[in-house]
């Protein structure tokens, strides 16, 4: 009894000393993010997962998966599937330049009191209507909006794909996210609704956190103008995430909306 105390009294210890490195993080990774050659592809797994990038968790879901190309156009995956712990597909690359990956999550949440029992509800806005009670106790709706992308480049980078969406948290390219080296300063642009977003928090964790006691994050804030600069110190995989609240909700029943942002970002080596 006593070893078990001591066991639990340790984990609590640890649990309250890294909260991070037992959150979940989403990421969509890539098997490679510069590629060369003729007709090639690149296969990307997708997972909300305990560790980065090891799929211990549970599949990202791969219907929300959209592929802009250099053109700007949309493109389908192929051998899309969603395993158990990860969802998995290929992109064929048949337009030079750069392609942006990404998994968009816009609805709503809802909690509420029904006879004493808390219920919970996420869906759609067209959908809130009729699913959630129109009389409904102590109801609480939260607009959300999620974005998780990572970025490959077949022969020189482009940016036309990375052009805004114009709603949420988005990334503009300074330093192009295909061009990024170790011991090199890098400069991004972060934009809410399209403008400028000052005062946002951002984390950047290498990855293989799986065989690391720490997580070694770097956290920077961006400026006036959205931006943020940071040198990556080792090559490697960086999931970069920031998150923001504010009443700007775009749905009548939300009072509060939360944004997030997420991106997979190779370093490679000088």
């Amino acid at each position: 009894m006593k070893l078990n105390s001591r066991v639990l009294a340790l984990s609590l210890a640890l649990l309250a000393i890294t909260p991070t490195a037992f959150a979940h993080k989403a990421w969509i990774m890539p098997s490679q993010t510069v590629i060369s050659g003729e007709n090639p592809s690149v296969t990307f797994d997708a997972a909300i997962s305990n560790d980065l990038f090891y799929f211990n968790h549970v599949p990202m879901p791969v219907e929300r998966i959209s592929v802009t190309a250099p053109d700007g156009s949309k493109v389908d995956v192929t051998n899309a599937a969603k395993l158990k712990y990860r969802s998995v597909f290929d992109l064929d690359l048949k337009q030079k330049g750069t392609y942006r990956i990404a998994s968009v999550n816009s609805g709503l949440t809802a909690t509420w009191d029904e006879n004493g029992t808390a219920k919970r509800w996420r869906g759609a806005p067209s959908a809130f209507a009729s699913e959630v009670p129109a009389a409904a106790k102590d109801l609480k709706v939260m607009q959300t909006v999620g974005r998780v992308e990572t970025f490959v480049t077949y022969g020189e980078p482009s940016t036309s794909a990375l052009k805004l969406v114009g709603e949420g948290i988005e990334m503009v390219p300074v330093t192009h996210p295909n061009d990024l080296v170790d011991g090199e300063e890098a400069t991004f642009k972060l934009m809410i609704d399209g403008k400028p977003a000052k005062g946002l928090e951002i984390e950047i964790v290498q990855g293989a956190t799986r065989y690391r006691n720490s997580q070694d994050e770097m956290k920077v804030t961006t400026a006036a103008d959205g931006s943020f600069k940071v040198t990556f110190k080792q090559p490697g995989m960086y999931w970069l995430e920031t998150t923001w609240s504010d009443a700007k909700t775009s749905v009548p029943q939300a009072k509060e909306r939360r944004l997030s942002y997420v991106a997979t970002l190779e370093v490679l080596p000088q």
